[in-house]
């Protein structure tokens, strides 16, 4: 096949983009950016981009919020949604999808967060900073997995497949604690609607109703619904995920049939001379679109768009809205209180002994073994990785906390345990990878 000169320029772009660190890259260059510029002589415009006001109107009803908002509640809600789709489809065909393969890594994520948890709970006892415990308990999947790809080439696959499973469970996890213990007042008449045009959604996939928009247009409701009923409007986002249908319409062997007989005719078409096609080959060309949607499923199609917008657009637009931090001389000074030091030492210190002794608890008893090719040091350097919590730990931080004080004194934490966590743990696995 030629290639044009604008293929040439864009290959090594797409390879960037599709490598796995990249997201991660793109995040950390966010965090350093919301630093600078807000600790530059212009950190007080920092504050007043994120507090622009913008207002739409719906159903008698305004939204009208800061900017910072509309990307915490509105944005990350696709966000959400990209996760329940990722559950969805572990749960259903992936390493979530029987009892024998989720047991290890959803009890180390257990342990994951319990153990987090307990610590900050422990250190803020009987102070108004107690419910800050949600904090250190979740796991950020992008900057972990980029970390774990930088980490050396002989460490298996199978220990990736271990660290994406354990973060898919401390995901679901995250959206469980945030909609039981975080959502305030509830208005359940705006409950029900959300919860009637759920119902609206999963009769569709019942019926065979597979076009994006009606999903679209739909969700999109939900999450109005769930805004206005005071439930965060994110768990709309994995409510609506698990209602997208995950099923072909035609299987394998049917598909690779239905292919070679249109490739076939395609074939034995009597071409135009030129570089034009006949009416003819057009229309069998259309025919294998269609054919190759009836073979996807509109999960993996969804997920497979959305994933490029979520990883280097939402995702670093919430980084650079939420990293900024004023640092000062006082710096390591303001790391010394009962928010800091428990984020910090939930997620290097919790993080480590909760995940790795969870695991090590379940192959121990025999209820689970360690996956093909992985052995402790792998373990032990996963666990490490999973200190690297940032950015479900930032948006907990914004439910948790209303006190300005509390939520810079926790993104001290949060930012310089996933700091230590992170290369603590990628300097352990490049060891373990040498030999």
């Amino acid at each position: 096949m030629a290639r044009t000169p604008i293929d040439r320029v864009m290959k090594p772009v797409s390879k960037f983009i599709h490598e796995e660190y990249t997201s991660g890259i793109i995040l950390f260059l966010c965090v350093i950016a919301a630093l600078i510029w807000v600790n530059s002589p212009t950190g007080e415009s920092y504050h007043h981009v994120w507090e622009t006001s913008l207002s739409i109107g719906f159903a008698g009803n305004t939204f009208d919020h800061p900017l910072h908002v509309w990307i915490n509640d509105g944005l990350m809600a696709i966000f959400f949604f990209v996760i329940g789709l990722e559950l969805k489809r572990e749960f259903m065909a992936g390493e979530l999808s029987s009892i024998k393969k989720a047991a290890l890594p959803m009890v180390a994520a257990l342990g994951g967060m319990l153990v987090p948890a307990g610590i900050y709970f422990a250190l803020n006892l009987g102070l108004e900073s107690v419910g800050g415990w949600g904090i250190p308990m979740a796991t950020d999947i992008a900057f972990a997995l980029g970390l774990l790809s930088l980490s050396g080439k002989n460490i298996p696959t199978s220990v990736k497949v271990f660290l994406s499973a354990l973060a898919v469970a401390d995901d679901l996890g995250a959206v469980l604690v945030i909609a039981f213990f975080y959502t305030a007042h509830i208005d359940f008449t705006y409950l029900l609607f959300g919860f009637g045009l759920l119902a609206v959604l999963l009769a569709g996939n019942l019926l065979g109703i597979r076009h994006s928009l009606y999903y679209l247009l739909i969700g999109i409701a939900v999450w109005a619904c769930f805004l206005f009923s005071g439930v965060h409007a994110t768990i709309a986002g994995v409510l609506v995920a698990f209602t997208i249908p995950a099923r072909t319409k035609i299987d394998e062997q049917e598909y690779v049939k239905q292919i070679r007989s249109h490739a076939h005719q395609f074939e034995i078409a009597i071409p135009l001379h030129g570089p034009l096609m006949t009416a003819n080959q057009h229309h069998i060309i259309e025919e294998i679109k269609s054919i190759s949607l009836d073979a996807q499923t509109p999960l993996q199609k969804i997920e497979h768009s959305l994933h490029p917008w979520v990883a280097f657009l939402i995702m670093p637009l919430f980084a650079l809205a939420n990293s900024g931090m004023h640092i000062g001389s006082d710096f390591f000074t303001a790391l010394v209180n009962p928010v800091s030091f428990g984020v910090m030492t939930g997620l290097v210190v919790g993080k480590l002994a909760g995940v790795f002794g969870f695991t090590w608890m379940m192959v121990k008893l025999g209820i689970a073994d360690l996956p093909r090719l992985v052995n402790w040091k792998h373990i032990f350097g996963v666990a490490l990785l999973a200190g690297v919590g940032f950015t479900m730990s930032l948006f907990v931080t914004n439910l948790a906390f209303g006190d300005p004080v509390h939520i810079d004194a926790a993104k001290y934490g949060i930012l310089l345990a996933s700091v230590l966590s992170g290369t603590a743990g990628i300097i352990y696995l490049r060891s373990i990878s040498r030999t």
